[in-house]
């Protein structure tokens, strides 16, 4: 027994500490190094609320719980799942958890973009080009919200997808597990079942036009991806709300007018961003690769995809990532002769263990201490100006803007917020658009500050009506720091200054 006990050992061990391991271990190092800075993203607090409502009342919100303004609209609880465990790892770690959970999550992307890009060119050596490829352009989207799970969730469904075709279509029925996850984790599902739909429009196709090619499915293939996305699109329907919940990205994309023209991460990506540049290099190295060289191969579905996740990051800087995910196995299939392929028996496992090692002890030291995320709350959400209300308690109603809303509904739940991060709850009540107008000076003041009797505002330092209210004769400021300022009406103004 021991002579066989012994090789198997060895070979585990050989497979652990292998290059690709060490690969991937320096992406882990990549991620925690670009995140450990990112602990500032305003929508990460109302997204931990929601986490915890579902969690300690074992319901899923489908109104609104937490403005005032809204009068209870109704929402779509498209991220509930990812909420759930964003506020399992505020309960395991407070701050620490959820800058764990970042580091995670994005490693896992990273990780699954290698293996994903490794397989797809079947050289695990390019693979790590791809993987850089989904980490540059996922620099646009690295926070703690839900759309890292649904980032994660599009490479597993090309994993799975290619998968079925090279290792047996029995992979094809992992597709519909996947978006009944997918569904109640993020709106970006709905990418999912575009990818689905090309792949099974393409696997009808079979031709070859120059560089252009449909490579032929057999009809077991085609005829288990067709069940698999039947029930895939059944699958959709096992969430809270229904088809609302469906068609809640088609909503956002066609009559969510002023998020998708206003909110910074929905404006197009140009040219003088560096993934603008990327993103039209790439196309360029594609488009001259396949042409100069004549052996060389464009699938149909690649360039459909490549199409498609192009013209969503061209109209919306954050889908940058969805291109990022979908063009780094075609430019690593590519490339997949420019550099000789991974030998195992060629591995070094003891140089390879210490690689290993290091890397651990980089990520070890670069997860960001307690008092570094702390101060990285407090230079991105108004922490002194809650210390101050609930140390001097204000009357009425609040004003606060739309930056600071899902701090303060995480850290002041007394007060309910007059907006936040949620903007679509906002735009179908038209308060968005009410207080736009406010906030850049276009309305009388007085309107909307009677219309919702208003008893302080919360506002950014330096914002134009920091300018106004000390102007106008019932508003008094009472409190001001680096990067907020507090006014009262001066009938239930507080006794003290700051």
């Amino acid at each position: 027994m021991q002579p066989v006990a012994r090789p198997v050992q060895t070979s585990g061990l050989r497979r652990f500490f292998s290059f690709p391991v060490v690969l991937a271990c320096f992406l882990a190092v990549l991620a925690v190094l670009t995140v450990r800075g990112r602990f500032d993203d305003p929508d990460m607090w109302w997204h931990l609320k929601n986490g915890q409502v579902i969690c300690t009342t074992h319901i899923i919100p489908t109104t609104d719980q937490y403005s005032y303004t809204t009068h209870h609209q109704a929402s779509v609880p498209q991220e509930w799942l990812s909420e759930v465990t964003i506020y399992a790892a505020w309960r395991l770690g407070g701050n620490s958890g959820l800058m764990a959970w970042l580091c995670l999550l994005t490693s896992a992307l990273l990780a699954a973009g290698y293996l994903l890009s490794s397989l797809y060119s079947g050289n695990a050596k390019v693979g790590f080009l791809g993987a850089l490829m989904v980490w540059f352009f996922a620099t646009v989207a690295l926070s703690v919200r839900g759309q890292m799970v649904g980032y994660l969730l599009l490479v597993l469904e090309l994993l799975l997808i290619h998968l079925g075709r090279t290792r047996g279509s029995q992979w094809f029925w992992g597709l519909p597990v996947l978006f009944a996850v997918w569904i109640n984790c993020h709106g970006s599902f709905f990418f999912g079942l575009v990818v689905l739909g090309i792949c099974l429009l393409c696997s009808f196709l079979a031709f070859e036009a120059g560089s252009l090619a449909a490579p032929a499915w057999s009809a077991r293939e085609r005829r288990t991806l067709l069940w698999a996305a039947g029930v895939s699109i059944a699958a959709l329907f096992l969430n809270p709300i229904g088809w609302r919940q469906i068609l809640y990205p088609v909503n956002t994309l066609l009559h969510q007018h002023i998020v998708v023209t206003q909110v910074q991460e929905w404006l197009p990506l140009g040219p003088s961003d560096p993934r603008g540049a990327g993103l039209l290099g790439i196309l360029a190295f594609v488009a001259i690769y396949v042409i100069a060289r004549r052996s060389a191969r464009l699938y149909l579905d690649e360039a459909l995809l490549l199409a498609a996740g192009a013209w969503l990051a061209l109209s919306h800087r954050r889908m940058a990532i969805v291109f990022g995910i979908l063009a780094a196995p075609v430019v690593c299939r590519l490339l997949r002769d420019s550099w000789d392929n991974y030998e195992a028996e060629r591995d070094r496992p003891v140089a390879n263990a210490v690689c290993v090692a290091l890397a651990a002890a980089a990520v070890f030291f670069a997860f960001p201490n307690r008092q570094s995320l702390s101060r990285q709350v407090e230079a991105g959400s108004p922490v002194k100006a809650v210390a101050y209300i609930k140390a001097h308690p204000l009357s009425g109603n609040m004003l606060n803007t739309f930056v600071d809303g899902g701090y303060l509904i995480w850290a002041l739940p007394e007060h309910p917020v007059f907006v936040d991060g949620r903007a679509d709850v906002f735009e179908w009540t038209g308060v968005l658009e009410e207080f736009g107008e406010w906030a850049t000076l276009q309305t009388d003041p007085n309107v909307l500050l009677n219309k919702y009797h208003i008893g302080f505002c919360l506002l950014e330092r330096g914002s134009p009506m920091t300018f106004v209210l000390p102007l106008m004769p019932d508003w008094k400021q009472v409190y001001s720091d680096d990067s907020s300022v507090i006014f009262v009406r001066s009938s239930g103004a507080a006794s003290s200054t700051h």
